[in-house]
């Protein structure tokens, strides 16, 4: 006789929390596959140039952004069968790590410097920016927070408080870098969760008189920041059109020359080396260049239908107790607004020049990544909410 090999049983709960949510949000998940569509597109008119000179090759940051785009697409697959109780339950040791990576980058010799700032870890054909992950650990530690300590935060000014400590921790980090564009986003973002948590407004008002006091002070801290400031107030000033404010004029120019309906598809002049960061920081200029007001309406419409739809979500979650799940939508819902904004504004001069991606759309491989692992969170949000709903009728 041969013997039978028996296998441990698996169980049976376990297995079916490790399960993908086969419920996709269809809107979501539409809206944000149209952005990285669009903006795979628009890397690729807007860098053409560049990377035939940098590199001899016209389609380097495209090829580049297509493998950052697909790494993102595996890894949002890793986080589809991820339950939400476990980033609820690690959000600490995340936090953690995220801190401790913040503090590596600051190590000469570990963290790269570019343009005078120490914000990437040189891990070989890629590199590793921090910040991005520091956002996303805030946003899931604070969410934790808000549902394990509810009545503190709603009752008390030490509830208040203790998240804000951190989020001092993680903006000090920050600033040491520096990363100021990452500082506001991190900032604004996690006091929109704590008030959407349940914050008095009279201590959510006194926090954000107190975050717009310590932000003009950091803006006006440091020489360059106040040069950025001047040449942002009248970039056309003869000593700005080619010193600090050459990269606003220019994008200006862009925008003027797109006018309503754009000069077509790859045909802008600003990328030919006038306007630096052309596939990056400022592609929303050449989406003005190329495709005109009615393409860059577009793109907002686009992001409207996305943003609006991961707060309809979070709010789903809430109104089913996934109170977690709901905190964590508000969350990423207000830092892909933020960025929006302020890389647009940026682009538009509406704000002064700061550093900033424009999520989905700008090149990049750190943002994307964890942009597109940020909409899988929300899509499994969407799932398990969905599915505690199913349950509770079946009961």
């Amino acid at each position: 006789m041969t013997a039978q090999v028996s296998f441990p049983i698996v169980n049976d709960r376990l297995a079916r929390a490790y399960q993908p949510m086969w419920q996709p949000d269809k809107v979501l998940l539409g809206s944000c596959a149209a952005l990285l569509l669009f903006g795979l597109v628009m890397i690729g008119s807007a860098g053409v140039d560049v990377s035939q000179q940098m590199f001899g090759i016209p389609y380097h940051f495209v090829l580049r952004h297509s493998v950052y785009l697909v790494l993102g697409l595996v890894f949002a697959g890793i986080i589809s069968v991820i339950p939400v109780s476990v980033w609820q339950n690690s959000s600490p040791l995340l936090l953690l790590f995220a801190f401790l990576l913040l503090s590596i980058v600051l190590v000469p010799g570990i963290g790269q410097e570019i343009k005078g700032s120490r914000r990437w870890i040189d891990l070989g054909p890629i590199g590793f920016q921090p910040s991005e992950l520091g956002k996303v650990a805030m946003i899931l530690y604070v969410g934790a927070y808000l549902v394990r300590r509810r009545d503190e935060v709603i009752s008390s000014w030490s509830g208040f408080l203790k998240p804000v400590f951190v989020l001092s921790l993680m903006l000090t980090l920050l600033l040491l870098e520096p990363d100021f564009g990452s500082v506001v986003v991190v900032m604004g973002t996690i006091l929109g969760m704590l008030f959407l948590g349940g914050v008095k407004p009279g201590q959510f008002f006194l926090a954000m008189i107190a975050a717009c006091g310590a932000v003009s002070i950091m803006a006006f801290s440091q020489s360059y920041r106040v040069i950025r400031l001047l040449a942002f107030m009248d970039p056309w000033a003869p000593e700005n059109v080619y010193g600090s404010g050459y990269q606003l004029t220019q994008s200006l120019i862009a925008f003027g020359r797109g006018e309503w309906f754009g000069v077509g598809l790859g045909n802008s002049m600003q990328k030919l080396f006038y306007l630096p960061e052309a596939h990056n920081d400022f592609i929303v200029a050449i989406i003005a260049e190329e495709l005109g007001l009615v393409g860059v309406l577009a793109l907002l419409f686009v992001y409207a239908i996305m943003i609006k739809r991961i707060f309809k979500i979070g709010r789903l979650a809430e109104l089913k107790n996934n109170l977690f799940g709901g905190f964590v939508c508000y969350g990423i819902g207000i830092l892909f607004s933020l960025q929006a904004f302020i890389n647009i504004g940026v682009n538009t001069g509406l704000l002064p020049t700061k550093g900033l991606t424009l999520p989905f759309i700008s090149a990049g491989g750190t943002s994307l990544i964890v942009c597109i692992g940020l909409i899988a969170i929300v899509n499994r949000v969407y799932g398990e909410t969905l599915a505690m709903a199913d349950a509770k009728v079946a009961k």
